[in-house]
């Protein structure tokens, strides 16, 4: 289970700097993925864990593959 929540978290850090990077805000980032700021806080800070549909939505959303979306425990 802690495996779990350090990977969650790792997943989050990444997930906040390829929006930074892209100079996004948190709620810029949310419209275009059609999900909620809330959402994408709680993603960030490793309180929760995205669905499937997130993912592929903030894939498209930040237009990066989704395998590089994936890719972030080398990373982190």
């Amino acid at each position: 289970m802690v495996r779990h929540l350090k990977k969650i978290e790792s997943f989050g850090i990444h997930l906040r700097k390829i929006r930074e990077d892209k100079g996004l805000s948190q709620q810029a980032l949310a419209d275009m993925a059609d999900i909620t700021k809330m959402s994408i806080l709680r993603i960030e800070n490793g309180r929760n864990a995205p669905s499937l549909d997130m993912l592929l939505s903030l894939s498209e959303a930040l237009e990066i593959p989704f395998l590089e979306l994936m890719d972030f425990e080398k990373k982190s």
